[in-house]
């Protein structure tokens, strides 16, 4: 059987993971009365995917079309997971450019088609989602064609087809159709992978060997070894050594080998050269090394991925309310749980502490920290993680730090807000364009450390409109130091349960995180003040008992519901003095120094009183 491995890539939200799941429908994947059949993102199998309807991690498919296996790879769109990109690229051999027909290309396009380029991979591009009301499929075309000639690095790389498409619709043209409900197929889709997609380029008769690319677990099983076989093949019991490029770090038998039918995983006794396979058998095995047979014991070059950006304090919880509500709530717990991730997720950096109170975890942005914290969140594990921090370099011999190319569509109502917090930020106007629609696309060069915090405000301030989409372009020597943006918070001087009759005073002053009957504790941060200095404010307090009659006695208390944040939106609120507590069940934010006395002391010591 013929075989093609094809990468599919794009911004986030242009359409990825629905291109898929109308390729594995349309190729009868799935028996008629099959769950999946009536399921879409299908590939984002895990909750926090489906939750925030992005992918997280990068995860191979396969298709049979007309006796060819297609082995599909969905990657994430969000910059913040990158590495999954680039770990995963070396697997394929083509690539789809799935482009929003409205939005055009942003961003992370650019990324994702500058390593298809790199690795040198022939590129179908699909201008995705044509039904829109907004949707300009011959500006994003003209734009697409802009982007290519400015990343080409040979005129091979200018030669590209072109589809249209609804992904949703399962639905595909080689020119754009006059009429979108005409009935349609991906037939086109299918038909231009077989033309222009090449075929594996694999050595058969040379001696097995693989680059591995992800890694998986089973409870059973054990660890499984990812990757595509570029020369040989293997079959179960075969002998094999480990290579960390050309050091060995041990020789191992395959205990089973299997291929991707569809969704599932299916024993083989023999591999196909060019296949994506996995291998049972290795447990100590990291992303990036290689399997192969003794008689060629020369490993691929390692993976490399870009160095991290942002990095957090991650230590065990200190808070009075420790160990009420995590399962696994010990430095030792967590230091093993983050070992374990750091063999899958490359693009993370783990350190420990001096004096082992604790490890900073870096990362390549808020959102690839904040996926770590719920995920380990939701498997039970309780810790308190501090402000995030942009990680510094010394090039030259002196200082600089990460700079993004922000890329902002809004509409021009909200271009003042936009262009005042941008000018705070002090961020540099690259360019500006509006269109006939009254969108204005603006794009501006800003430091990492003066953009946190950024999506929170101006989501707020913005009523939630708008594109916001940035990208890492390098180090640059340091922007000047921007005053506090957050305002002060409210913070608790009393332990105990909050009252309805306490937070009507908290409401006076600004906005509640929490509501009545929850457990506050001294110290805890319970809102947001209206004013830029923070306030101690009882929140356990009572109404006395009198016997004097009141005309307004029996008027119930009227309170607006808490602001309720996630842990990326925490990270972003926290200041450079307060930890996010986080558990199971709760996100707390609270003082680094609990007492009032404790804080000022710490405030005369640092000189800022």
């Amino acid at each position: 059987m013929d075989i093609r491995n094809i990468a599919i890539i794009a911004h986030v939200d242009h359409g990825k993971t629905t291109l898929v799941d109308g390729m594995l429908k349309q190729t009868h994947t799935f028996r008629d009365n099959e769950a999946e059949m009536g399921q879409t993102t299908i590939l984002d199998s895990s909750a926090l995917e489906r939750e925030k309807g992005i992918t997280i991690l990068a995860k191979n498919t396969s298709v049979v079309y007309k006796d060819t296996k297609i082995n599909i790879i969905d990657t994430p769109g969000h910059a913040d997971f990158s590495g999954e990109v680039e770990r995963i690229i070396n697997m394929a051999d083509g690539t789809i450019l799935v482009i929003d027909a409205a939005e055009g290309p942003l961003p992370q396009t650019q990324f994702v088609l500058q390593q298809a380029m790199e690795h040198n991979l022939a590129i179908i591009v699909v201008i995705n989602k044509i039904d829109r009301k907004d949707a300009r499929p011959a500006e994003v075309l003209h734009e697409t064609e802009e982007l290519f000639l400015h990343l080409a690095a040979h005129e091979r790389h200018l030669d590209f087809p072109v589809l249209y498409a609804i992904g949703r619709e399962g639905k595909a043209w080689k020119n754009y159709p006059k009429d979108f409900h005409e009935p349609a197929t991906l037939e086109p889709l299918f038909a231009t992978i077989l033309k222009v997609i090449p075929e594996p380029n694999t050595e058969p008769d040379k001696p097995f060997k693989m680059l591995v690319s992800t890694l998986d677990s089973d409870a059973h099983k054990g660890s499984f070894a990812i990757g595509k076989v570029s020369q040989g093949i293997v079959r179960k019991g075969d002998t094999v050594v480990l290579l960390d490029e050309q050091e060995k770090m041990g020789t191992f038998r395959i205990d089973e080998v299997f291929t991707s039918v569809g969704l599932k995983r299916v024993p083989i006794e023999v591999s196909a050269p060019g296949d994506i396979i996995a291998i049972t058998g290795i447990e100590d095995i990291v992303i990036g090394q290689t399997i192969a047979d003794p008689a060629d014991a020369v490993g691929f070059a390692t993976i490399t991925v870009e160095d991290p950006t942002l990095k957090i304090f991650l230590s065990a919880n200190t808070s009075p309310f420790a160990g009420r509500e995590g399962k696994f709530c010990t430095a030792r717990q967590i230091q093993e749980r983050l070992i374990r991730e750091k063999k899958t997720n490359i693009g993370l950096k783990i350190d420990i502490v001096e004096g082992g109170s604790g490890f900073l975890v870096s990362g390549r942005g808020e959102l690839h920290l904040a996926i770590l914290l719920e995920t380990l969140r939701r498997e039970g594990y309780e810790m308190q993680a501090g402000k995030p921090e942009v990680i510094l370099k010394t090039i030259d011999g002196k200082t600089q730090e990460p700079y993004e190319e922000m890329t902002i569509e809004i509409d021009n109502a909200f271009i003042g807000i936009i262009s005042e917090d941008m000018g705070r930020r002090r961020a540099e106007l690259v360019d500006t364009y509006t269109n006939e629609r009254g969108i204005t696309k603006v794009l501006y060069k800003i430091s990492s450390r003066n953009l946190l915090g950024f999506r929170g405000d101006v989501l707020t301030k913005t009523r939630g409109n708008g594109i916001f989409a940035s990208r890492f372009i390098g180090y640059f020597p340091l922007s000047p130091h921007i005053p506090k943006l957050r305002n002060g918070v409210l913070v608790a001087f009393e332990t105990g349960k909050a009252t309805a009759y306490a937070l009507t005073t908290v409401q006076e002053r600004g906005k509640a995180f929490i509501g009545p009957s929850v457990p506050v504790y001294e110290g805890m941060v319970i809102g947001v003040n209206n004013r830029q200095e923070d306030i101690d404010v009882n929140v356990c307090k009572t109404k006395k008992l009198t016997n004097v009659h009141s005309e307004n006695a029996d008027i119930a208390i009227q309170l607006d519901p808490p602001v309720v944040m996630s842990i990326e939106q925490c990270l972003d609120f926290l200041a450079e003095d307060e930890f996010l507590e986080i558990t199971p069940l709760s996100l707390r934010l609270r003082k680094r120094y609990l007492s009032k006395i404790d804080r000022v002391r710490a405030e005369r010591k640092s000189g800022s009183i």
